[in-house]
């Protein structure tokens, strides 16, 4: 990661987690789908509660980038027995992390649940789905850990077979057990939970095979293992910023879920639901290709190299700008036919197919103006994450989506009314932009300029 080309180094780095995180977006879209066409009651309550699986994904990524940003600074230092003790470390924290949503998944989804819908179809749907989710959701926190782990030693090619195992299997499973074909039981939205944990636990296993059976830059041995408090930190030091970071965002759709019911309007969530799944075509391959260069920038950073840091950052920032626009493109040229994926006349009831498509068409244009300014956004809070500044990328996030996304909207939607909500996301985006690159102009002048002495010089400095 210290000399191969730049361009070279990053597509080598980041297409296999891309194409990974391509598919995952795929599977999840795929599952709406099913879930739409089954019962459009099921579509929305997968919408209403799908900021817990943002949770879970917030503490289990989360952690997991705070275990890739440490070892992949001490692989660049040559420091692996502390590279070695990070990645068990991530192990042993996901264990606690799958505690938490075991409790939550019993006790907390049906009066989550309650806040939000009033339509009792609906809740038993979501208490079906996130229940099975949540109480298995040890197969998806252990295959992050590892993912992360590998990623950050430079294997991008087994983390993207990984998922893919995941995805294929889900996709597989979710209309065999949802419609109940063939000898399979007909499990309708608990059968699309199903389908889901079992890629999971397949993805998982495939994961602890590899990791235990091949040879890595890093090594897991629970042997004489013992918690380390200052290993902890320095996980949490980027883990915990990186967690609250991705949990603003379940915090975000919670509170425009809010904002739609107050107003009544379910179809407002479900357009908001469709959005979020299909956005996630042009969001994944960017997180993808910040899977590749968070390691690339954070080993050299290690390793003092400030002109290969500086490259890796633009480069990516051009890379992402150029999905971005695709996606752009797509959302103004066909959002109709986007939407039309999602139910049949026969799983509309108390939804509007003609509203939802009006409503649609309207949000995806305006909405999808923020994909741009979010591209350069990415990459910067990777940058942080990677220097070990995970709270300039926490601010970010609070600053996009409580500062300024939900007021705005709120003020949108209460004085011009609810079809103006969708302005609120690209005024954000532009304001965590401007955010972003003053914290990368501080970081010039300041840590990455001492980049520049001699590493013994720095430290009289």
């Amino acid at each position: 990661m210290g000399t191969m080309p730049m361009p070279k180094l990053i597509f080598s780095m980041s297409l296999p987690a891309m194409l990974s995180m391509t598919i995952m977006a795929m599977y999840n879209v795929v599952d709406s789908i099913f879930v739409s066409r089954f019962d459009m009651n099921g579509l929305t309550a997968v919408n209403v509660g799908y900021p817990l699986q943002l949770l879970l994904i917030a503490a289990s990524v989360g952690t997991a980038i705070g275990v890739n940003s440490l070892v992949s600074r001490k692989l660049g230092e040559r420091d692996f027995a502390m590279a070695n003790s990070a990645a068990t470390h991530g192990l042993v924290l996901g264990l606690f992390t799958y505690l938490f949503f075991l409790l939550f998944g019993l006790f907390g989804v049906r009066p989550m649940m309650s806040l939000f819908s009033s339509d009792e179809v609906v809740i038993n749907y979501g208490v079906q789905y996130f229940t099975c989710v949540l109480c298995c959701s040890l197969f998806a926190i252990i295959q992050i850990m590892i993912e992360k782990t590998l990623q950050a030693t430079g294997n991008m090619i087994y983390p993207m077979l990984f998922q893919l195992t995941g995805a294929v299997v889900n996709i597989i499973f979710d209309p065999l057990l949802i419609f109940g074909v063939g000898f399979f039981p007909r499990l309708g939205v608990l059968g699309a939970a199903i389908a889901t944990v079992f890629g999971q636990f397949c993805g998982m296993v495939f994961s602890i095979i590899i990791l235990f059976a091949k040879k890595h830059y890093v090594t897991i041995d629970f042997k004489g293992f013992r918690l380390n408090a200052a290993t902890i930190k320095s996980i949490y030091t980027v883990g915990v910023p990186s967690i609250i970071m991705q949990s603003i965002g379940a915090v975000m759709m919670f509170g425009l879920n809010g904002i739609f019911r107050v107003v009544d309007s379910t179809v407002s969530i479900n357009v908001f639901g469709i959005y979020f799944k299909l956005q996630s075509f042009v969001f994944m391959p960017c997180f993808g290709l910040n899977q590749g260069v968070l390691p690339v920038i954070g080993y050299n950073y290690g390793a003092r190299n400030k002109k290969r840091m500086y490259s890796a950052l633009k480069i990516g920032i051009i890379i992402a700008l150029v999905i971005m626009a695709v996606g752009v493109t797509l959302m103004w040229l066909m959002p109709d036919r986007l939407l039309s994926l999602f139910g049949s006349e026969e799983s509309f009831k108390n939804v509007s197919a003609e509203e939802l498509m009006d409503i649609g068409q309207w949000a995806f244009r305006i909405v999808s103006l923020c994909f741009l300014p979010a591209a350069a956004g990415i990459l910067f809070t990777t940058l942080f994450q990677a220097v070990g500044k995970g709270v300039r990328s926490m601010m970010m996030s609070i600053c996009r989506q409580l500062l300024l996304l939900l007021p705005i909207a709120a003020l949108l939607t209460f004085t011009l009314g609810v079809r103006y909500v969708w302005f609120a996301f690209p005024i954000a985006e532009l304001g965590s932009l401007a955010l972003a690159i003053a914290f990368f102009i501080n970081l010039v002048k300041g840590d990455f300029k001492r980049l520049d002495a001699p590493a013994g010089l720095e430290s009289k400095q």
